[in-house]
C-alpha cells in the first residue's frame, strides 16, 4: 500500500455529470499535489460513476454507496481518508489551483487551527464569474458567528485537521458500518449542526484565510420549494444545539432566525420566486432587526429585491438583471 497522502478531498457526487470532470480537475490541478481524491458516488443514477471512472489519475478513489445524503456522503468520505488534513468540495463548484497548498500551510503553522476556509467567488451555470463574492468573517470566530453568519459559508471552503474532526465523532445507535462526523438525520443545515457542535465542544480554533479560494456555483434557475423543508430542518437543528447550549440558543437565537430566513428570502429570490421571497424576508424582519443593524446594506437589497419581484414579477427582474449584466459587459 502507498504511503498516506499528506491531505485528503472529499467530493460528494450525486447526479452531477454536468460538472464533475470540471470539478474533479480544479482539484488535480493543485500546486499542493500530495493529495488523494476521494469521490463518494451517493447512489447517481446518471453517467457520474461512468465519468469519474474515465480519469485515470491514480490519486482519485471512487467510493460508491446507497443515497444517505450529504452528511452521507462527507461521512464516508472522512472516514476512508487517510490524508491529516482533510478538505470538501462540492460536485459542481471549482477550487483555485493554490488552494489546497494555503491551506496546508495555515494549518501547519498554527497548531490550534481545526478549520481552516477561504472566502469564496461566484460562478453562474457555465462557470461565468458573477462579480459577487463572500467576504465573512476571518479571525475572532465564536459560537455565535457560526449560529448566524456560518462564516465557513459552504461545503466547498473548509480544509481541517483530521484529529481536530475526530474530536465530534460519535456513533449513533443502529449504525454498524462507521462513525458520523456530521448528523445524517438533516438532510440540510447538517454543516452548520456539524460547526456548532466544534466550535462548542472542543478547544480548536475556526480561521479563514484572504483570497476568494474557491469558486461557488449559483444555479439561477433552480426551483425554491424545498427552502420550506429548508427552514424546518433548519429549526430542527436550533433546537439540538438548544440542547447543548441553552444560554447560546437563548442570546442569538432570534437574530440566527432572522439571519437564515433572510438567507432562504436570497434563494427564492434567485429562484425568482418573489411571493416566496418577500414572505421569508418579512418573516426576518419580525424574528429579529439585527440584521437590519449589523448588515444595513445587504438586509435592505435583499428585501427590495423580494419586494420588487413579488409585486411586478420575474419578467420586469429579469430586464433589469440583463440590463445590469450587459452595462458589466460594455
Amino acid at each position: 500500500m502507498t504511503p498516506p497522502p499528506i491531505a485528503s478531498v472529499v467530493v460528494p457526487a450525486y447526479n452531477c455529470e454536468a460538472t464533475i470532470a470540471e470539478t474533479l480537475r480544479s482539484i488535480l490541478n493543485q500546486t499542493f499535489s500530495d493529495l488523494e481524491l476521494i469521490v463518494v458516488d451517493d447512489g447517481s443514477t446518471d453517467s457520474t460513476v461512468e465519468i469519474v471512472n474515465g480519469f485515470t489519475d491514480e490519486r482519485i478513489r471512487l467510493i460508491s454507496q446507497k443515497n444517505r445524503g450529504l452528511a452521507g456522503a462527507h461521512n464516508t468520505g472522512i472516514y476512508h481518508a487517510r490524508g491529516r488534513y482533510i478538505g470538501f468540495c462540492d460536485a459542481d463548484d471549482l477550487w483555485l489551483p493554490e488552494k489546497l497548498e494555503l491551506h496546508v500551510a495555515h494549518l501547519e503553522t498554527n497548531p490550534d487551527v481545526g478549520i481552516s476556509f477561504s472566502a469564496s467567488a461566484m460562478i453562474d451555470q457555465h462557470g461565468r464569474r458573477l462579480g459577487i463574492s463572500q467576504k465573512p468573517k476571518l479571525r475572532g470566530i465564536t459560537a455565535a458567528d457560526v449560529f448566524k453568519r456560518n462564516p465557513i459559508g459552504n461545503g466547498s471552503t473548509p480544509v481541517m485537521r483530521r484529529t481536530a474532526l475526530d474530536a465530534i465523532a460519535f456513533r449513533p445507535a443502529g449504525e454498524e458500518e462507521r462513525d458520523w462526523w456530521f448528523d445524517e438525520n438533516f438532510r440540510q443545515s447538517d454543516d452548520i449542526e456539524g460547526w456548532l457542535r466544534f466550535i462548542l465542544s472542543s478547544d480548536w480554533l475556526i480561521e479563514g484565510i484572504p483570497g476568494d479560494l474557491t469558486l461557488y456555483r449559483i444555479h439561477t434557475g433552480a426551483l425554491s420549494a424545498n427552502v420550506e423543508a429548508q427552514y424546518d430542518t433548519w429549526c430542527r437543528m436550533k433546537d439540538k444545539i438548544a440542547a447543548i447550549s441553552p444560554m447560546l440558543v437563548r442570546r442569538h437565537g432570534a437574530a440566527a432566525t432572522a439571519y437564515q430566513l433572510r438567507y432562504l428570502a436570497r434563494r427564492a429570490v434567485s429562484s425568482r420566486d418573489g411571493k416566496r421571497a418577500a414572505r421569508f424576508m418579512r418573516r426576518s424582519i419580525w424574528a429579529s432587526r439585527r440584521p437590519l443593524r449589523e448588515e444595513p446594506i445587504k438586509t435592505m437589497v435583499t428585501w427590495s429585491a423580494a419586494e420588487l419581484l413579488s409585486l411586478f414579477g420575474r419578467g420586469i427582474y429579469n430586464r433589469v438583471e440583463a440590463r445590469l449584466l450587459s452595462s458589466k459587459a460594455g
